[in-house]
């Protein structure tokens, strides 16, 4: 399906857990799908990205509701790596060594990317993983092309520092 990886890509850096992804994003194309008639616009990207990021919350707001069941994806797939995230493709085989740092890097990355508060990381996600425009980002998440990029400055900033801080290099207060 058209977007598919994209949208499961979406649903997994806001969720952390490959399982609610999946489900998410099979969600998000049957709403798609069932709302598909009253769609109006030249790109469906963004469109279906922005049933994904509703969905998505959905999923998190259900989650504090049921704060005290214990989902072990995101430490699984933070131990095991995930496969099946977009940037694991790679276009030759690394060697051992590389691969190894690859994936420490990657896992810096995605602990980085779980302490940004929801609103940060879903424009840094959308923007440097997903590669969106400012307008497409504002089209999915509802909110001014200004608070787009607002965001995305912060959350590039909060980023730096989290991966400052987990890599022992904190210069935080240098930016």
């Amino acid at each position: 399906m058209p977007h598919q990886e994209a949208a499961f890509g979406l649903a997994f850096w806001l969720l952390s857990s490959r399982a609610d992804a999946e489900d998410v994003v099979q969600e998000a194309f049957l709403r798609a799908f069932r709302a598909f008639d009253g769609f109006r616009g030249e790109d469906i990207r963004p469109w279906l990205f922005a049933i994904v990021r509703n969905a998505a919350y959905r999923t998190l707001n259900n989650r504090q509701r049921t704060a005290n069941v214990i989902s072990l994806d995101a430490a699984f797939y933070r131990r095991e790596g995930d496969t099946g995230a977009p940037f694991d493709i790679a276009a030759e085989a690394p060697s051992a060594e590389d691969a190894l740092i690859g994936e420490a890097e990657r896992d810096l990355v995605r602990l980085a990317l779980a302490e940004l508060p929801t609103a940060f990381r879903e424009v840094v996600v959308l923007r440097e993983i997903e590669g969106l425009s400012y307008r497409e980002i504002s089209e999915i998440t509802g909110t001014a092309v200004g608070t787009v990029m607002s965001r995305l400055s912060r959350g590039r900033l909060l980023l730096r520092r989290a991966l400052a801080r987990e890599t022992g290099k904190d210069r935080s207060h240098a930016l």
